[in-house]
């Protein structure tokens, strides 16, 4: 089996979600779509694969917004159409924050700018925990999503929707995939401003993630082995 996750920038590592599939025997591909070096720049041309050549889609986080045509849409009208045809035909897809509103967004619901910003360790409330734990998850987005019908919501938290499956597929707004080198990764690329615009501490917030680090582990390989087994039906 082949997997594919699309790093929509070049410091979004697969982490424990790639660790999971690998140990399940997927063979992972990555591509990406804006490289360093127009990271500022983001409005690049991609074209998107054949889904007929993978049997897992994982659209990964992104620094920009889901609803931000201006910005990106040079890439993410595109992906939106990708997106649409490959959960409608039955694809599984794992969509991760950015990718999970990629998915509502791709099925005629919207995506937004939230009231509110989410950035840290956060529980959820899950009505689906066999699924979707109920964490602690990382999360770090300032958007949030309004479902289409024909989705089901499994989770929430008082800020936003949290989770949510449709066909084989899964959108997820938090980051299972996030380790210490990976959030290394978006506090050295501007995040760590963005933390301390939220009012929060950088330094801690590493060192909470370092602490964190093996339980979180084992909540995402559980969560991806529930996805694989309860929905995907691919183990």
């Amino acid at each position: 089996m082949k997997a594919l996750f699309i790093q929509h920038d070049h410091v979004s590592p697969v982490g424990p979600v790639g660790q999971r599939l690998a140990h399940h025997g997927f063979e992972i591909e990555t591509q990406l779509v804006v490289p360093e070096e127009n990271f500022e720049s983001p409005n690049v041309a991609f074209e998107f694969p054949n889904i007929d050549n993978y049997d897992l889609i994982i659209p990964l986080g992104a620094p920009w917004g889901a609803w931000d045509d201006d910005c990106i849409g040079n890439w993410l009208q595109p992906e939106l159409a990708w997106i649409k045809n490959a959960v409608e035909s039955g694809k599984p897809v794992l969509g991760i924050c950015f990718g999970g509103q990629l998915i509502a967004r791709a099925l005629g619901g919207s995506v937004s700018r939230s009231p509110k910003a989410e950035i840290g360790w956060t529980y959820i409330w899950s009505e689906e925990p066999d699924l979707v734990s109920n964490g602690p998850w990382f999360q770090f987005h300032y958007d949030q999503w309004v479902l289409p019908g024909g989705v089901k919501e499994i989770a929430r938290n008082p800020v936003s929707s949290q989770a949510f499956v449709i066909n084989k597929s899964l959108g997820v707004q938090f980051h299972p995939e996030l380790d210490s080198a990976g959030l290394k990764g978006w506090l050295d690329w501007g995040g760590d401003k963005k933390v301390q615009q939220d009012g929060q501490d950088p330094i801690v917030m590493m060192s909470q993630t370092a602490a964190e680090e093996e339980a979180a582990k084992q909540r995402t390989f559980q969560l991806v082995d529930n996805y694989l087994s309860k929905v995907a039906n691919l183990i």
